[in-house]
């Protein structure tokens, strides 16, 4: 078994910028610099035979390179659980196509439909019972972030595994776009 998701690695100027943000909640698990990147799909844990399936689907996903930004800033969950906080990313129609274009290929790979609204964003923390005023004055002080364009021209199939350090990934196979 194998744990896997489709996404669009952060360039390293971009990454760095982010990783300068990462300060402020004491309850944080600050995301490592190579560890960024906007998800997607998650695919969960597969079988290799699905995982083979799945490449091969992914690989006839098309569409033309696109140019996105990253901005504003917020969290996930309410209050005492509130579990990450993330960077945003601007509305584009093209991520939104190449995600569902995702989505496609794992249905013909046999995988079960993502229920979940999708909303891209960078994760930059994980966190386990923070205090919610810290991390309302994280998200004010970091809500006008607005990156230099990111431009697309390719998206990756990547594993996830578990470390002591939380989750390490690898890339398994790269599609271009275009």
């Amino acid at each position: 078994m194998v744990r896997l998701f489709a996404a669009i690695a952060i360039p390293d100027d971009i990454a760095q910028a982010l990783v300068r943000r990462q300060q402020g909640i004491e309850a944080a698990r600050w995301r490592p610099l190579e560890a960024l990147h906007i998800t997607l799909r998650f695919f969960g844990e597969l079988r290799e035979d699905v995982a083979r399936d799945l490449d091969t689907e992914l690989s006839t996903v098309g569409g033309r390179p696109f140019e996105i930004v990253l901005e504003g800033a917020g969290s996930f969950g309410d209050g005492p659980d509130i579990h990450a906080v993330w960077a945003g990313v601007g509305e584009s129609a093209e991520l939104r196509h190449l995600a569902r274009a995702c989505e496609t290929a794992a249905r013909r790979a046999g995988l079960k439909a993502e229920s979940r609204h999708y909303r891209p964003h960078v994760t930059l923390a994980y966190l386990r019972r923070p205090d919610p005023a810290e991390v309302a004055a994280w998200i004010q002080s970091n809500n006008l972030l607005k990156s230099p364009g990111l431009w697309v021209d390719r998206f990756g199939l990547y594993s996830s595994h578990q470390t002591k350090d939380g989750s390490a990934y690898r890339l398994e196979a790269e599609y271009p776009l275009g």
